[in-house]
């Protein structure tokens, strides 16, 4: 079994405010499946192709669903990287989606010439289909995320304990 103790000390890299959350999280009795539903939900939606979107969503469904906010935030913070790094893809698959790839592909080259108000139009409609490629991925990411994460938590004895709480 995984200690807290021997947690921290795998946490030496983070400044100690991270710890001294983490500690505090690990003993709100909150259950190792709620816990792994929240990371995984702040992972996923870290990975929302709009930028500045994924924090808001975040708020929004941990205060809904009275989730972890601290914990469903840093998960959102950990997916930044790969929020940026999906985007081109989400935006793609949106084109394949709706059967526009082709259209967009050279679309995207002659943007310079467009009026801004097209441009706007053209971006937004872009944006639209990346976010639809990103709700149809976001879904079964989370399902996928959250039983490892459990089975993880689960090794974790405060958080054992707290299993009843849920």
């Amino acid at each position: 079994m995984i200690r807290v103790d021997i947690l921290m000390m795998t946490m030496r890299i983070f400044p100690e405010s991270i710890k001294r959350n983490a500690v505090l999280w690990l003993r709100q009795g909150i259950s190792p499946r709620r816990l792994a539903l929240t990371l995984a939900l702040g992972f996923a939606i870290g990975c929302n192709p709009v930028v500045g979107i994924p924090t808001l969503l975040c708020t929004a469904l941990a205060l809904g669903l009275r989730l972890n906010l601290p914990a469903i935030q840093a998960a959102n913070y950990v997916a930044m990287p790969f929020q940026l790094a999906l985007i081109v893809p989400f935006v793609r698959l949106g084109g394949w989606l709706f059967s526009s790839g082709s259209r967009q592909a050279s679309a995207t080259g002659s943007m310079l010439h467009l009026s801004p108000m097209n441009l706007l139009a053209q971006l937004g409609g872009m944006a639209g289909h990346a976010m639809l490629a990103w709700l149809l991925i976001a879904g079964p990411a989370v399902a996928l995320m959250t039983l490892p994460l459990t089975l993880l938590l689960r090794r974790i004895p405060l958080l054992a304990a707290a299993e009843t709480a849920d």
